[in-house]
Parts: structure tokens; C-alpha cells; sequence
């Protein structure tokens, strides 16, 4: 019998303690996994989104037209902060219908306050949309290796306990501690690539955020030409 068929031998003659234990941990592994899988399409996404809107908003100086278009990037962090400034701009503006020489007084001092607000408000929702589930692949990383060494502690205790009511030789009780010891390796395997992507996706995160930040920016200045040289409203 070779390696692989001894431990699936070990895994199925495991006691009901130990066996519990490896199913949880290779379901956490299922949902680790699919987590991955997500999240790598995701940012994928958000890669060649945003790289295509920022192409479209340094191409144009239209406000509304940019708009238009940004709302077809549905999971692009920069067209959501541009959507959400717009937004807060038409609603300035709508309060000076026809006074645009107040708008602009009001503007240049309050708008890039409200605006910055706004832009804020685009990046939570961004960064919602990037986080989410990357706390349970934290969690995964983190609980499997301890579920995993309590499924050991248990096998063994379990097996030394056959040991003293006179199992015997060592040989005997062999195959329990190897089931322990399953568990473990189970665990691990279940928690280092959760743990690993997850620190690449907080990684990514941090990229991406830096361009919203820089992106955020440009959004400011090309609100402020806009209102203040008349190109838009």
C-alpha cells in the first residue's frame, strides 16, 4: 500500500473526535480556497477597470460625460469615488440655479470640504467591496492551525490512554498518535495559503488605495477648473 492510501486509511480509521475535527478543517479549506478564487477574479477585474477609466477620465474634461461612462465600470474603486463626487457636485450646484457667481463664491470656500467628504464616501465603498470576506480567510488562517492541534492533543490522549489501561507495546497504539498527527498537518494546510493570500489581497488593497488617493486628486482639480473657469456646471 503506498503513502497516499495510508493516510486515507489513517483518516477513515480516525475516532469520532479526530474525524469531526479533519472534516471541519477541510471544509474551512473549501471556503478558504473558494475565497481565493474570488478575490483573485475580483481584483483582476479591478485592475483592468480602473486602469481603463483612468485612461477615459485623462482623455476627457467633461465632467458629465466622464460620468456617464464611469458608471458602467461597476467595480472600479476610482469610478466609484468619481460617481460619488459628482454626485455631491450637482447637488452644490443645484442650490444656485441661475446664481452661478454665488456657487462659485460658496464653492471655493466650501466645496472641496464637501467634495473631499464625498470622495471619502466612495472610498469606504470601495474598500468595503475589496474586505469583504477577507475577514474570514484571516479567521482561517488563524483558528485552523488550533483546531487542528486539538484534534491532535485529543488523538493522543486518546491512544495513551489505551496505552495505560494495557494496550500494550508501543505498535499498538502507533496508529492513533499517527491520526493525531493528521489533524495537525490538516490544520496547516488549511491556514498557510489562507494566510499567505490573505496578505496578498491586503497587500493589493494597499496599492490600490494609494491610487485612490492620488486619483482623488486629479478628481479636485478637474472639479475645480470645471466650476471655477465655467467649463461645467
Amino acid at each position: 500500500m503506498n503513502t497516499n492510501m495510508d493516510i486515507f486509511q489513517i483518516i477513515l480509521q480516525s475516532g469520532f473526535v479526530v474525524k469531526t475535527v479533519l472534516i471541519l478543517l477541510i471544509l474551512a479549506s473549501i471556503l478558504s480556497w473558494s475565497i481565493i478564487f474570488s478575490k483573485f477574479k475580483l481584483f483582476k477585474s479591478i485592475k483592468i477597470l480602473d486602469a481603463s477609466f483612468y485612461k477615459y477620465f485623462k482623455q476627457h474634461t467633461s465632467l458629465n460625460e466622464i460620468g456617464t461612462q464611469a458608471r458602467e465600470f461597476s467595480v472600479s474603486p476610482i469610478a466609484m469615488m468619481f460617481i460619488r463626487g459628482q454626485e455631491e457636485l450637482i447637488q452644490l450646484s443645484s442650490k444656485f440655479q441661475g446664481r452661478k457667481d454665488e456657487f462659485k463664491e460658496y464653492y471655493s470656500e466650501h466645496g472641496s470640504t464637501a467634495l473631499n467628504r464625498a470622495i471619502g464616501k466612495g472610498m469606504l465603498e470601495a474598500n468595503l467591496m475589496m474586505e469583504n470576506k477577507l475577514a474570514t480567510l484571516a479567521s482561517i488562517s488563524s483558528v485552523t492551525p488550533f483546531v487542528g492541534l486539538f484534534g491532535t492533543v485529543w488523538g493522543i490522549i486518546d491512544s495513551f490512554r489505551g496505552l495505560s489501561t494495557g494496550g500494550g507495546s508501543i505498535e499498538s497504539v502507533a496508529p492513533g498518535i499517527a491520526e493525531a498527527l493528521v489533524a495537525t498537518a490538516v490544520g496547516l494546510a488549511a491556514a498557510i495559503p489562507a494566510n499567505w493570500f490573505y496578505n496578498i489581497f491586503a497587500s493589493k488593497m494597499t496599492e490600490i488605495n494609494n491610487e485612490m488617493e492620488s486619483f482623488s486628486q486629479e478628481f479636485l482639480n478637474l472639479a475645480d477648473r470645471s466650476v471655477l473657469l465655467k467649463r461645467e456646471e
